[in-house]
């Protein structure tokens, strides 16, 4: 490997790292590529040379965050649990870090970015980039449960979308001033939501 390509693959981490972590300050974070490559320490040529457009960046971002910072791969495939547990531990994960004033904070940032603001052409990129990395991310659990024969080979597509529906209501639910039995009650949620998808398609009566 010559000097060069060390590091450019340097140069790419950094700008990874720095992201996930503005990603990771501030959910609905537009990802300027000015200020990643700021606090990456990188040229924007360099930026520009990875990641040509901000959607490239945004979606390489979401990638690393649910691949590689998420570890829901071993979750997902540990046999030793119900298909329904697993499923219903990786959904919770992409809860987990919202919770309380955190999660009122998350909320407050997302509408700030994508609702209060006029819909461009940059900021419908951005949330499309978040909208479709989270159906990829369901859409592939449900295939891998699957394959194993513990899902329905059905619409994946619908069903994650259904799935991601029920979590931006959990995550809308976390940010309000409910009661201590909230987590409760989203424990009973995810389990009936994951039943749904997870059952056998019910025949079609005959006519």
């Amino acid at each position: 490997m010559t000097t060069d390509e060390k590091s450019g693959q340097d140069s790419r981490a950094r700008i990874l790292i720095a992201a996930c972590e503005m990603i990771g300050e501030d959910p609905a974070s537009t990802l300027s590529v000015r200020a990643v490559a700021t606090r990456a320490g990188v040229s924007m040529g360099s930026l520009r040379h990875h990641f040509p457009t901000q959607r490239a960046l945004r979606e390489a971002v979401l990638t690393t965050i649910y691949d590689v910072v998420t570890p829901d791969a071993d979750i997902i495939h540990d046999r030793s649990l119900p298909a329904r547990d697993r499923l219903v531990q990786c959904l919770r994960q992409v809860l987990a870090p919202a919770v309380g004033a955190q999660a009122r904070r998350a909320l407050i940032s997302t509408v700030e970015a994508f609702v209060a603001p006029e819909p461009t052409d940059e900021i419908r990129a951005s949330y499309l980039s978040f909208t479709k990395e989270g159906q990829r991310r369901v859409e592939h659990w449900l295939s891998v449960l699957a394959a194993e024969g513990a899902a329905p080979h059905g619409d994946h597509a619908l069903n994650a979308a259904f799935l991601n529906t029920v979590l931006n209501g959990l995550f809308l639910d976390r940010a309000m001033p409910t009661d201590s039995s909230t987590l409760q009650r989203e424990t009973a949620i995810l389990y009936h939501a994951v039943d749904s998808v997870l059952a056998p398609p019910r025949a079609t009566p005959a006519s």
